[in-house]
């Protein structure tokens, strides 16, 4: 005979005063419980990959800086132009980042400071540029 035979076949007992709680709310109190807050964030995080900019060839670099002299040109003749730009963006979490495609209008190229200003007051460091192309232009 076990310890527990008297037992084992009876009812659950039932609460006469208080109403039974619902069978959604019963599986909650069995939720897991996450002891250390932050830990699945930021195991995420570690996970997360990230790019390494590519060195770009002397040629690819040079058609670069021919394009953007014409872009330059075309809004100093009066032109508003569009362009679609691939370029590195640095994470701010972690080493490396991501490649990022920007098109929208120029405002001015910064040659001082070496930046694309597009009117939205967005900018592109000229040097994390991988590809440039003229999306659309047109007169004022």
């Amino acid at each position: 005979m076990g310890k527990y035979d008297d037992i084992i076949n009876c009812k659950r007992p039932v609460s006469g005063k208080y109403p039974q709680m619902p069978l959604e709310n019963r599986a909650a109190q069995f939720a897991p419980f996450a002891a250390l807050t932050g830990y699945d964030d930021a195991v995420a995080e570690t996970a997360r990959l990230t790019d390494k900019k590519a060195e770009l060839s002397e040629d690819l670099r040079q058609e670069l800086d021919r394009k953007i002299s014409e872009i330059t040109a075309m809004l100093d003749s009066g032109k508003k132009v569009t362009i679609s730009a691939e370029y590195f963006e640095e994470d701010s979490l972690k080493e490396g980042g991501k490649y990022v495609t920007k098109q929208g209008m120029i405002k001015r190229v910064d040659m001082y400071r070496r930046q694309i200003l597009f009117n939205d007051k967005s900018s592109i460091a000229i040097d994390d540029i991988a590809s440039i192309n003229v999306a659309d232009f047109f007169d004022e």
